[in-house]
Parts: C-alpha cells; sequence; structure tokens
C-alpha cells in the first residue's frame, strides 16, 4: 500500500471505530512492538481492535502523535529523538469522500469491535452529561457508588466520584457497553474507606477548591464561586468531627488524586483489585438492573453543591 493509504487507513480506524481514551496506551505498545518486529499496520490494527470502543455518537477529537510519520519513516538505523503531539479534528468531513479501499481492508476488525461493543445494558431518561459544580451524571455515577456497596456488605454514608473520571456524555435512549466504557474507560475500581468527620471537612474543602466533584445524594454544601468551603451537611445533619463516615469511592482517589490528598488519610480501606470490581461493570450491573425492573435510568441536579457569591 502507499503511505497516503496508511494514513487514510489509520485515521479511519480512528473514525470509524470510535478509539476512545486508550490511545495512549495503544501507542506505546505499537511503538515498542514495532522497534522490536517491524510489523506495521498489521501491529496497528491489532492493537487497536482489542483497545478500541464503538461509540454510537461522533468522535469529537483525538490525539494525533505523529505515529504514522514515525512508522513511515523509521528503519533500524534509525533512533527516535523527539516526540510531539498536535490535537486532530477528526469529524464528518471525513465521512464525505470515504476512502473503499480503508473500508474493505477494516471491515472485518470493525465487525468484531461493534459485537463486542453494541450490546444494549440500558435505557437513559435523558441526554446526561458531567459539569462542574454538579451535574446529573456526576449524580449518578456517586450513587451508584453507594448503591455497589451491598455487594460487598458495606454501607457507605456516601460516594465520591471524581469529574476528571467521567470521560463522555450519554445519550438518551438505548446505552451499549461501548457507551459506558466511554464514560468509564480507566481501570478504576470500586473501594471503601473511613474518614473521621474532621478529615471529611477537609475533604469537602478540598471539593470545594475544586469547584466541585461528584456526591451522592444526602450530601449538601455550599462553596464560594473561588473555591471556599461555607457549610456541609449529610442527609439533612451537620459533619460532626469526632464521627466516622465510610465513603464508597474509586481507588484512583483513596490515592490521594486529582487534588483530594485526604484520602490517603482514610481507614479500614477495602479496596479489590479483581477486574469485575471496575467501576464500568458495576455502572452497567447497575443500568441493568433498572433494565429488568423497567426503569429507565435517571439523575437530576438537585442542590448537592451550590454556589454562593
Amino acid at each position: 500500500m502507499e503511505n497516503g493509504l496508511h494514513y487514510r487507513i489509520f485515521f479511519e480506524l480512528l473514525t470509524e471505530s470510535r478509539i476512545y481514551m486508550r490511545l495512549f496506551y495503544i501507542f506505546e505498545e505499537i511503538i515498542l512492538k514495532y522497534l522490536e518486529k517491524r510489523q506495521f499496520f498489521t501491529e496497528i490494527l491489532y492493537l487497536c481492535t482489542n483497545y478500541c470502543t464503538s461509540m454510537n455518537h461522533p468522535l469529537k477529537t483525538c490525539m494525533g502523535i505523529g505515529l504514522a510519520t514515525f512508522l513511515v519513516a523509521c528503519s533500524s538505523h534509525y533512533q527516535l529523538t523527539n516526540v510531539s503531539h498536535t490535537r486532530i479534528v477528526v469529524d464528518s468531513r471525513y465521512d464525505t469522500a470515504p476512502d473503499k479501499e480503508a473500508a474493505v481492508f477494516l471491515a472485518p476488525y470493525k465487525q468484531k469491535v461493534d459485537s463486542m461493543m453494541s450490546p444494549v445494558v440500558g435505557i437513559l431518561a435523558h441526554d446526561m452529561a458531567a459539569n462542574r459544580p454538579e451535574s446529573d451524571l456526576s449524580n449518578l455515577l456517586s450513587d451508584i457508588l453507594v448503591w455497589a456497596g451491598q455487594s460487598y456488605n458495606e454501607q457507605p454514608a456516601l460516594g465520591i466520584y471524581n469529574m476528571g473520571g467521567i470521560r463522555a456524555a450519554l445519550t438518551r435512549g438505548e446505552v451499549t457497553y461501548g457507551d459506558v466504557l466511554a464514560v468509564a474507560p480507566f481501570e478504576n475500581k470500586i473501594c471503601f474507606l473511613t474518614l473521621t468527620g474532621e478529615k471529611l471537612l477537609t475533604l469537602f474543602q478540598q471539593i470545594a477548591a475544586r469547584g466541585g466533584e461528584g456526591l451522592s445524594h444526602g450530601v449538601e454544601l455550599e462553596i464560594t464561586a473561588d473555591g471556599k468551603l461555607l457549610s456541609a451537611h449529610l442527609h439533612g445533619k451537620e459533619i460532626d468531627p469526632k464521627a466516622s463516615y465510610r465513603i464508597a469511592t474509586i481507588d484512583y482517589l483513596s490515592q490521594g488524586n486529582d487534588g483530594m490528598t485526604i484520602f490517603k488519610e482514610g481507614t479500614d480501606l477495602v479496596s479489590p483489585h479483581e477486574e469485575h470490581n471496575n467501576t464500568r461493570f458495576i455502572i452497567m450491573d447497575y443500568f441493568k438492573k433498572k433494565t429488568a425492573q423497567g426503569e429507565p435510568i435517571s439523575a437530576k441536579v438537585e442542590g448537592r453543591i451550590k454556589v454562593k457569591n
């Protein structure tokens, strides 16, 4: 194939297979494998179809890393000295002149990916997206963490899901495996820990400083526009500094990431590492249960975080 077709296949794969947040891992493995075996797009296609996700809505942007140029030019007497990147918009403009040869070449891979990503796991009552200080989607995912506690013999008082971990929106109607994977593409797993009331207030201060994060039903924070905590209540009661509060969250946050460093001081940590504890599977379990009960998935903004001037 000519180099121009190489480029078209590469970006057609990004568009048609709807690759999402795992591009960095893909590129890393491609480079390592290419330097080892010199197998060009065979490796790209294999790795991409194993890591890509199929989306029901257009992929707005993707990260281009000059990978195609590097792989085309590279040979045994060259050494990589620099890697740069730029953002390349991949949208419907490329659909106006589809590459038939590329489409035929990709068809068997696309079919396999679609078969994995297209099963419906639930029905969404309305569009949902994640926004600070509070949103319907972040509320839903935080509530799901609390709901999941029963499967671990846990009774968390609240759940916290970081906005940064919500990587896509959901559209009203059928929700597929691929849609959930787009929302939660990382290998984050549910975990439970305990904070004293004093440390929980510190956590709320850290959340206020970030302009809001996903909080479960029953949490009520008042914050200022510049990130100061004014008040905090849980199920209508003030936080008791001497009490203990069980929290459902994800392991990434329990390690003190995303500015919520106080989580590292939590006690009685329960952090299962098996794959089925991944948040995406827990989200899908919740969706499937609601669907079996004949209920659409819904959530709303209800004043869990209020910004005061």
